[in-house]
């Protein structure tokens, strides 16, 4: 018997699906068999559907069914093709339909990622210059959205209305100059537009004219492995110039001392700050690349080694009202790290408060400062003299004079 006639052969393929049923069968009873000899215990398996194992043996499994329905439709081909039969499955058509099934999904997928994960993209602006830059990103996600969901319709559209059917011989188009200036001259100037807008945005960030009724506070930040010190200037409202190479145990800034601007500067464990106040914040690091990033106040600027960046902002809404406006009693302000610095990474980052001008200014005078007497002694400045001891109250020299009176009068009139 030829091959072909084998594979045709009704017979053959019946005993082929009765010997692979029975062979299932078995499996099947051998296996219920040897579980009910062994005793049925709770398992746990929450734990396994958290192992990558686990999600990497569901993937293979989830390709080898593919695979074998691959291998089985293969095989029905070919045992039409065998039989002299017309082929049983217009692929074309399938691959059009398919086409057109993902297009609806995709198209569903864009609109379930803007109502779902929208409100996810960036929480609402705290800051001045944040305004600026939603506006900004907004336009670019519009323009992009418009063009990615036009283009997705008319590629899969396309292949849906001209897929083959035979009837119809394909236009090879190679060229056309009209078509052209039109998809180059189009983006370019859209491309212009947005990075121009990028271009002014950033100089009305980074490039402002200081108010003198209106001077932003300066606040140093020091990154290092894995945390921040925060450094307020004082009463001068300038903050002290510092140097890599006093850096030790006591001095870990490297605050030279030498500048009297540095006498007063103070520390906190937060950063507070007044609202509709213009911040300028001093970044540097004390040893390797981290990323300052304050993401209520659209801010992030890289801290590195040896060299000090700077930003201002004015923030604008308190944490109070942010608490109200998220509905979050529990809601805080951060600045953390963005750079992935090393195994502590996580660990970086600090609370910041926006509270009002007096509340400012109450708790800045409850902060201490850098200069402490050890720092005081090693760099030969004087200490600051102890509190003397409340005085002695005096005795109450009164009521003794009045007893004494009263005994010198009883003494007379005897």
């Amino acid at each position: 018997m030829s091959l072909r006639k084998f594979i045709s052969n009704k017979t053959i393929a019946a005993l082929a699906v009765i010997l692979t049923a029975f062979a299932s069968t078995s499996a099947f009873a051998q296996a219920a068999g040897a579980a009910a000899e062994t005793v049925a215990k709770p398992v746990d398996m929450g734990p396994v559907y958290k192992t990558v194992i686990f999600y990497t043996m569901a993937f293979l499994l989830l390709c080898l069914f593919i695979a074998i329905i691959g291998k089985a439709l293969k095989v029905y081909e070919l045992t039409r093709e065998a039989q002299d039969k017309p082929k049983g499955i217009n692929w074309n058509a399938v691959n059009g339909t398919l086409f057109a099934l993902f297009l609806i999904v995709g198209l569903y997928g864009v609109y379930w990622e803007y109502t779902v994960h929208g409100n996810m993209i960036l929480p609402e602006a705290a800051s001045e210059h944040g305004k600026k830059i939603d506006q900004m990103f907004n336009i670019t996600l519009i323009i992009t959205t418009i063009v990615f969901v036009a283009t997705h319709i008319i590629l899969f559209a396309f292949a849906y209305f001209y897929k083959n059917t035979g009837k119809r011989k394909a236009y090879y188009y190679p060229h056309n100059n009209a078509l052209e200036r039109i998809w180059t001259i189009v983006p370019a100037l859209v491309l212009t537009v947005l990075v121009l807008m990028g271009f002014l945005t950033w100089r009305s960030i980074f490039y402002k004219i200081e108010d003198p009724n209106n001077k932003p506070i300066s606040i140093e930040i020091t990154s290092s492995q894995f945390s921040w010190a925060i450094r307020y200037p004082g009463a001068d409202g300038i903050v002290g110039v510092k140097n890599y190479k006093l850096i030790n145990g006591v001095n870990q800034l490297g605050i030279d001392f030498k500048d009297k601007n540095t006498l007063d500067d103070q520390t906190a464990d937060e950063m507070v700050i007044p609202v509709n106040k213009p911040v300028r914040l001093i970044l540097t690091s004390k040893d390797v690349l981290h990323s300052f990033y304050m993401p209520h106040f659209r801010i992030q600027l890289n801290t590195v080694p040896g060299m000090t960046s700077y930003f201002e902002f004015t923030p604008t809404i308190t944490t109070e009202e942010m608490k109200a406006k998220t509905n979050d009693p529990k809601f805080a302000y951060l600045f953390l790290c963005a750079k992935i610095c090393g195994e502590g990474h996580y660990k970086m980052q600090k609370e910041v408060r926006v509270v009002s001008q007096a509340e400012y200014e109450a708790w800045v005078k409850k902060q201490g400062t850098y200069l402490t007497d050890d720092l005081r002694k090693e760099f030969g400045l004087p200490v600051t003299a102890a509190p003397a001891p409340a005085a002695a109250k005096p005795a109450d020299s009164v009521a003794k004079d009045t007893s004494a009176v009263k005994t010198n009068q009883l003494a007379l009139k005897k």
